[in-house]
């Protein structure tokens, strides 16, 4: 079953003032028609009070993962897998004036506005969203220390507040600042924040976050042009997270494979006061002495090591206090013979006491991350009822191919994590941890590791073909470690599954469903091999290195491996999704992701095949409804569609057409009585509903 949607009512709009009779700030500026008016009063009755954004409870979606528990689950019904088929696209809003190109960001629906980033200049944007006309729009004036993020077009959304009765629009941008803009008018908080010191920015409504992050640290930097890259860089990929009128703030760094020294800044998180911009806390990622976690640094590597981003979402329990902090690795990948030990708060689900900054509990979920298994997607948060109990949970999916899941108030695991035996490194000078944390509940979802019986076996003739490709590759079970250029074993590099772009990654963020307890999360079948040399020979490959002192190994790009005949090295599904019962940890089902591409079924060397539905080998987004799972694939001829899938069963009942490939996420909402699905196609928001238009 199908509907083809048609791109008829593409709107495009840049930084003016449209229909609705707000107006659009442009480059940090007050209004042009309007300068010198303030932001709305709030209303007496609605004073001193701060309120968190809404959950998607009356049809909104008030977060970046629609509740503060990140579920991107909706108790909207209107669709339904019995009237899907009769979508069509309301509206389409066009981010090319703002030279959005990745689609990874999820507008937030509150009070009938849409709010969301676009661009690598990360605008702030209201949008309305029943026509997908633009209100206003924000742009931060540009900066030095902006041309060189990481990440910049990766925003992802916003963050929302009420304080005193007056809706409050939060960004954190890839220069890393923090600003706070009225919601209904676009404009900068008065009273808010401190004076920047760069000519273009608002005297208030910004905060300079270099100047706390680095308050304790032995680095400066200027306003303008940000850190010494000698001193390391970071940046933000993702929105802050208010809870309780805390406003607590992640951040990103250089991707690691980018490094050759080992120094950098840490990603240390940061706590605002939402109401008035004061800089309330900080929590060190890498423990100072003293700390708790200071022992699992060795050879003082605390003092000039850094990274350890949240560049990934978080998530919140506003009830509790705490909210849910996922963690990257340490600088740099595929090498740490430089700072041995286990290395907390690396690849890390942390909670954080919100009002304080203080450690609730921890979970490492790789030690001494050298692999690029940073925790790619915010924690979900669920009350699942297990022995006639409600437990508060919290489970984090993995590159790894792993659901972790903790008592969300205690950190307890709600099933055992056994420490398990895993390879030892051959690379001189690395000490990898000689254990590793693996699930009993739920099972892996995905491969991990790797042997030959895993490789493509349509026929022998193809198995052969792949076991002669991988030859020169050292392959292995899960952390297999790297190996460098001239090893003793005589390989040319190690393969290990999954790799940086397996198992459930940044393109795939899980879904809780509380109507059928089931969690959804999606993997692609991915591995990795690097070749790792001497950190000075990386370096020449780097045009703006950051740090002083080269690593004694560093990783060369990609040593890409692929079968002969243009098919997968892997067998079948290629990306896959599975549903799991969070009451007892198992597997209800799975489905692949998509259909089989047709350059499969059509290639030379598969003709008389039946190689059965291989999936397209993509991540998805995806959601839940009251009604229905929803996922974002491709049909066999590559063209984008959203599929419909029975929650209990697994069943793809139909799909509809798209007119471009959802990147990120997905979300929905009811405005006016009308519910549209919403969708980030490239640098579009696509808008469609049941509704005549």
């Amino acid at each position: 079953m199908k509907n083809a949607i048609s791109a008829s009512r593409h709107l495009s709009f840049g930084l003016v003032a449209l229909s609705l009779g707000a107006t659009a700030c442009t480059e940090g500026s007050a209004p042009a028609d309007d300068a010198a008016s303030p932001a709305a009063t709030p209303s007496p009755a609605a004073a001193a009070e701060i309120r968190n954004a809404p959950d998607t409870d009356d049809g909104q979606w008030g977060y970046l993962g629609g509740s503060a528990g990140h579920t991107r689950y909706s108790p909207a019904d209107e669709i339904t897998l019995d009237n899907f088929e009769d979508l069509e696209e309301a509206w389409v809003w066009d981010g090319a004036s703002f030279n959005a190109a990745s689609g990874r960001s999820t507008p937030s629906y509150i009070d009938g506005r849409l709010y969301t980033v676009a661009g690598p200049r990360r605008y702030v944007v209201s949008i309305d969203p029943g026509s997908g006309e633009t209100i206003w729009s924000y742009g931060e004036p540009r900066t030095p220390r902006f041309e060189y993020s990481m990440r910049a077009d990766y925003g992802k959304g916003v963050a929302y507040a009420e304080i005193d009765g007056r809706g409050v629009v939060y960004i954190s941008s890839p220069a890393f600042f923090l600003t706070a803009l009225d919601a209904e008018t676009g404009r900068p908080l008065e009273n808010w924040g401190r004076p920047v010191g760069v000519d273009g920015f608002p005297e208030t409504g910004v905060v300079d976050m270099l100047t706390d992050l680095l308050s304790d640290l032995p680095y400066g930097h200027d306003p303008y042009e940000g850190m010494d890259l000698a001193d390391g860089y970071i940046t933000s990929s993702s929105p802050p997270i208010v809870v309780n009128g805390v406003i607590v703030v992640g951040n990103s760094h250089e991707q690691g494979y980018y490094q050759s020294r080992i120094e950098n800044v840490p990603g240390d998180i940061l706590g605002y006061d939402a109401r008035t911009g004061e800089f309330l806390w900080k929590f060190h990622v890498i423990p100072r002495p003293g700390e708790f976690g200071h022992e699992t640094w060795e050879n003082d590597a605390w003092k000039t090591t850094g990274d350890i981003s949240s560049w990934a979402p978080m998530s919140a329990d506003p009830e509790l206090g705490l909210v849910y902090i996922p963690t990257n690795g340490v600088t740099i990948d595929y090498y740490g013979g430089f700072h041995p030990g286990d290395n907390l708060y690396g690849t890390s689900l942390i909670a954080l006491d919100a009002k304080t900054g203080e450690r609730a509990w921890h979970f490492q979920l790789v030690h001494h991350d050298i692999w690029n298994y940073d925790t790619p997607t915010a924690p979900v948060l669920r009350d699942v009822m297990m022995n006639g109990e409600s437990v508060p949970i919290v489970a984090q999916a993995t590159k790894q191919n792993m659901l972790f899941t903790f008592n969300r108030e205690t950190g307890e695991p709600i099933w055992p994590i056994e420490e398990r035996e895993v390879p030892a490194s051959d690379i001189p000078g690395e000490q990898l941890a000689a254990t590793q944390p693996f699930t009993t509940k739920p099972a892996p979802y995905g491969m991990q590791g790797i042997t030959e019986d895993d490789l493509v076996d349509f026929t022998p003739e193809l198995r052969a073909q792949a076991v002669e490709a991988l030859k020169e590759h050292k392959i292995g079970p899960l952390f297999n470690p790297p190996l460098h250029r001239d090893n003793d074993q005589g390989y040319r590099a190690a393969y290990w599954c999954p790799g940086d772009n397996g198992g459930t990654n940044i393109y795939g963020p899980t879904v809780g469903d509380p109507e059928t307890g089931l969690m959804y999360v999606v993997t692609q079948k991915g591995c990795s091999s690097r070749i790792v040399v001497s950190g000075e020979e990386r370096d020449k490959n780097i045009k703006k290195p950051t740090g002083r002192t080269f690593s004694d190994f560093a990783s060369l790009q990609p040593d890409r491996v692929s079968h002969p005949a243009g098919i997968p090295l892997l067998k079948p599904p290629y990306s896959h999704i599975t549903a799991i019962d969070m009451k007892t940890g198992e597997h209800v089902w799975q489905l692949p992701v998509g259909e089989t591409p047709n350059r499969y079924r059509d290639n030379p060397a598969l003709e008389g095949v039946d190689i059965g539905e291989t999936g397209s080998g993509r991540h998805a987004a995806m959601m839940a409804t009251k009604t229905a799972f929803i996922y974002a694939g491709d049909l066999s001829d590559d063209t984008p569609a959203l599929f419909f899938v029975d929650k209990a069963t697994g069943e793809t009942v139909g799909y509809v057409e798209l007119d471009g490939r959802v990147n990120y996420g997905m979300s929905t909402y009811v405005h006016e009585g009308t519910q549209y699905i919403l969708l980030q196609t490239g640098p579009k928001l696509t808008a469609l509903s049941l509704g005549d238009f």
